[in-house]
C-alpha cells in the first residue's frame, strides 16, 4: 500500500505526468466514442445492406415465376443463389398466395418462424429478428423481408395477389460484425498507442522551456549564474521576472547590510580616534568629559542614523498596497503638536485609488521625513498631494507623491548639497541632516524617482518621489 501510494503521490507531484494521465484519459474517451459510433454506423449500414439483398432476391423471384391455368405456383429450377436450393443454408424463400404458399427448399429441415400474412400490392416489410432452430438443432435467429406483388398476365378478371418472403440467418450479419468489430478496435488501438507516444513527445517538447527555467534556477542555488536569463516563453516571463526580482533584491538587501556595518565601522572609527587621542594627551577632566559628551552624541546620532538606514531598506517584493491617506494623518498630527507655536496647516490631495506596495515603515519613512522637513521651514502652509502613476496590465500602479511648503525654498545651487548625508540646509535649524538622504536611499531602493525644485504653488520647496509600477 505504501509503495502504491507513493508511486500514485509521484504522479500526482508530477506535472507532466499530470498533464499525460489527462490526455490519454480524453485520448481513451475519444476512441471509445468514436469506436462505439462507426460501430453503429456500420451495423446500420449492414442491417439496410441486409434489407436491400433480400429485396432483390424477392425480386429476381418475382421476375422468374410463373402461375399456370390453375393458379398454381411454378417456380425456375434455378433461384437467384444456390443456397436457396440447399436445406438449411440459411438463406430462404417462401411466396404465399391466396389458396396456399411455396417455400424454397433450404427450408426442408430448420425450424422457421411462422408463414407471415398477405401484404398489400407494392407494401413492402423488413423485420426481425426472430428465432429460429437450426437443421442440427441449435438455436438462431432470422431476418425477414416481404414484399406483396399481383400477379395478372391474364386480364384484370384474373389478377390475385401474393407476396414473396426471404429471410436470411442472423449469423451473417452477426459474421460481418465481428470481422468489422475485430478490425476497428485493432485499428483504433494502434491509432491510440501512437497519439499516446505523440503525445508524449509533444508534452516532453512543450515542457522543455519549463525545465530550462529549473536548470537555470539550480545554477542560481549553486552559485554558477547571477540570474535567470530573459529568452523565455511569454506564460513563463513573468515567472522568471519575479524569480530575478526576488534574486536583485536579496543581493542588494545582503549588499546593503554590508554596507551598512562597513559605514557604522568607519564612521565610528574617528570619535574613537577623539577619545583615545584625548586619553593618551592626558587632557584635564573638565575637558575630556566636554569631548567625550560631545563625542558621544556624535556616535549615538551616528548609530541612529545607520539603525534607520537599516530599518528602512530592504522592501518586501510582493508587499499588500498600503493606503496613504491614514499614514498621513497620523504623521500630522504628531507634526502639527511638534510645531504648534508656528500654526502650520498641512492641506491633503489625495486620490482615493493612491497605494503604497511596499513596507507600512517604508511609507512612514517617505512621508514622515518630507512632511517634518516641510513644516521645519514652511511659514504657515504645506501641501501633499499623491496620485497613481502609470498603469500597466500586468502590473500594479506606481506611485506620486509631492510635498510642498510655503518657505524660502531651496537655491538650485543647494540641492546637491542638502541632498547629502548629514548636510543641513542651514546651520542654524536643528537637525542631523539625515531625513532626505534616508528619503533619497529609500527611493533609491523602490528603483524610483526623487526630484527637488521650487512650488509653483506655495512659492516654497517642492519635493516629489515618483515610484515606478511593481509585479
Amino acid at each position: 500500500m505504501t509503495g502504491r501510494s507513493g508511486l500514485f503521490g509521484r504522479w500526482r507531484r508530477s506535472l507532466q505526468a499530470r498533464q499525460l494521465m489527462a490526455a490519454s484519459l480524453a485520448l481513451i474517451a475519444f476512441l471509445a466514442l468514436a469506436g462505439y459510433a462507426l460501430d453503429r454506423a456500420f451495423a446500420e449500414t449492414a442491417l439496410s445492406n441486409m434489407q436491400q439483398r433480400l429485396r432483390s432476391y424477392a425480386i429476381a423471384y418475382a421476375d422468374n415465376i410463373e402461375f399456370a391455368r390453375d393458379g398454381s405456383l411454378y417456380t425456375p429450377e434455378l433461384g437467384p443463389d444456390p443456397r436457396f436450393h440447399r436445406p438449411g443454408s440459411g438463406l430462404y424463400a417462401e411466396v404465399i398466395l391466396p389458396n396456399g404458399h411455396w417455400s424454397s427448399f433450404s427450408t426442408e429441415g430448420p425450424l422457421l418462424p411462422e408463414v407471415g400474412q398477405m401484404l398489400s400490392p407494392r407494401e413492402e416489410l423488413f423485420e426481425g429478428p426472430f428465432p429460429m432452430v437450426q437443421i442440427d438443432g441449435s438455436h438462431g435467429q432470422v431476418y425477414r423481408y416481404g414484399i406483396g406483388l399481383v400477379w395478372g398476365e391474364r386480364g384484370p378478371d384474373a389478377e390475385f395477389p401474393y407476396t414473396i418472403y426471404i429471410m436470411e440467418d442472423a449469423q451473417t450479419l452477426a459474421s460481418q460484425l465481428r470481422v468489422f468489430r475485430r478490425a476497428l478496435w485493432a485499428y483504433l488501438g494502434g491509432a491510440g498507442v501512437i497519439l499516446v507516444l505523440l503525445q508524449t513527445l509533444v508534452l516532453r517538447w512543450s515542457l522543455k522551456p519549463m525545465h530550462r527555467v529549473i536548470g537555470e534556477l539550480t545554477k542560481v542555488q549553486h552559485g554558477e549564474a547571477l540570474r535567470m536569463s530573459q529568452w523565455h516563453p511569454r506564460e513563463l516571463a513573468p515567472l522568471t521576472e519575479s524569480i530575478n526580482a526576488f534574486i536583485e533584491s536579496e543581493r542588494e538587501s545582503m549588499e546593503r547590510q554590508r554596507n551598512t556595518l562597513a559605514d557604522l565601522a568607519h564612521s565610528l572609527k574617528t570619535p574613537l580616534a577623539v577619545l583615545r587621542t584625548q586619553l593618551d594627551s592626558g587632557a584635564d577632566d573638565a575637558n575630556l568629559r566636554k569631548e567625550l559628551d560631545a563625542q558621544l552624541r556624535r556616535m549615538n546620532d551616528l548609530v541612529s542614523y545607520q539603525l534607520t538606514r537599516a530599518a528602512s531598506s530592504g522592501h518586501k517584493l510582493f508587499s499588500a498596497p498600503v493606503p496613504i491617506e491614514a499614514t498621513a494623518e497620523e504623521i500630522v498630527r504628531g507634526l502639527e503638536k511638534v510645531y504648534a507655536a508656528k500654526g502650520v496647516l498641512c492641506e491633503f490631495e489625495i486620490d482615493a485609488r493612491a497605494r503604497f506596495y511596499g513596507e507600512a515603515g517604508d511609507l512612514q519613512e517617505l512621508l514622515g521625513n518630507l512632511l517634518e522637513n516641510a513644516f521645519k521651514w514652511a511659514r504657515r502652509r504645506v501641501l501633499l498631494t499623491a496620485s497613481p502613476g502609470n498603469v500597466s496590465s500586468s502590473k500594479r500602479a506606481g506611485l506620486i507623491l509631492a510635498v510642498e511648503d510655503d518657505g524660502p525654498g531651496i537655491m538650485p545651487d543647494d540641492i546637491g548639497k542638502v541632498l547629502q548625508r548629514g548636510v543641513r540646509g542651514d546651520e542654524r535649524v536643528q537637525g542631523h541632516g539625515i531625513g532626505l538622504s534616508i528619503v533619497q536611499d529609500l527611493v533609491r531602493d523602490y528603483r524610483g524617482q526623487f526630484r527637488v525644485s521650487r512650488s509653483e504653488e506655495l512659492g516654497g520647496a517642492y519635493f516629489e518621489v515618483t515610484l515606478p509600477p511593481v509585479l
